[in-house]
């Protein structure tokens, strides 16, 4: 919750109150719950849910437990980084699967964490925590630290000022380690995160960008860290995000990563 502390929180604080109560760890809440949640007194939590019930945002099952509903999704679908990178970069993650069947991911930038808008995964893939609408720190994944990379001058500095959590004990967590990281980012064209969240996991990523050459998004493949050498993906990887870099329009960066391979 942010609310300013100077007034009373609107209607739509509240509905957002009642909204961001959901996370990944507690999909579905009872009534009381879900006020403890959001902050809320109970009968104005009640009236709310209600309300958010009849219009599809949030389902109630018949043991009175709220979800969220199919309508957010529907509504979700519409934003920028949604279904339209999403239907363009398909066929390329499809084709970067059939060549690992491991772990392949589309991931974009919101404020300090990446959103994952696609993972394509087989029953022996490693495992992995991520997951599609899932958010995981920039400084800790392959696709986050691509995304850092090439992300404005002040998301890189926010990133840098904040504490950088330790998942494992490869976990970058000085802001020192991640700015030399970052620069073997933009020098190199790609990403390896071996370890930083599980240690049996290891990361290449690489960058896709839009028709104004700028980064829109990365993706990744995910494997196990153990007897992988991440520099055999990195060109298949790499050829993946230029191809959906291509659909998208892009054009100058493209270039410059072509004469970079060929040098």
């Amino acid at each position: 919750m942010r609310h300013n502390a100077q007034r009373p929180p609107s209607v739509v604080e509240r509905v957002l109150d009642v909204l961001g109560a959901f996370t990944s760890e507690r999909p579905v809440l009872t009534l009381s719950e879900l006020s403890r949640r959001a902050g809320l007194p109970l009968s104005t939590t009640h009236r709310l849910a209600g309300e958010l019930v009849r219009r599809g945002a949030l389902q109630r099952d018949e043991q009175g437990h709220f979800r969220v509903g199919l309508w957010l999704w529907e509504v979700a679908s519409l934003a920028p980084h949604g279904a339209q990178l999403r239907e363009s970069a398909m066929p390329f993650l499809e084709d970067l699967y059939e060549a690992t069947h491991q772990n392949v991911q589309l991931a974009v930038l919101d404020g300090a964490e990446v959103v994952y808008l696609e993972r394509l995964s087989g029953r022996r893939a490693v495992n992995v925590i991520s997951r599609v609408g899932g958010r995981l720190p920039l400084h800790a994944t392959g696709v986050g630290l691509v995304l850092l990379a090439h992300a404005p001058a002040e998301v890189q500095e926010q990133v840098l000022g904040l504490p950088l959590k330790r998942y494992t004990g490869k976990t970058i967590h000085s802001p020192e380690q991640l700015r030399r990281v970052l620069a073997e980012v933009r020098r190199n064209g790609y990403a390896v995160s071996d370890g930083q969240i599980e240690l049996p996991a290891l990361s290449v990523a690489a960058a896709v960008h839009g028709a104004s050459d700028t980064v829109v998004a990365s993706i990744s493949v995910v494997v196990p860290a153990e007897g992988t050498d991440p520099l055999t993906l990195v060109p298949a990887v790499r050829a993946a995000a230029r191809g959906i870099s291509r659909t998208l329009g892009a054009t100058l960066r493209l270039s410059e990563d072509a004469h970079r391979e060929t040098h």
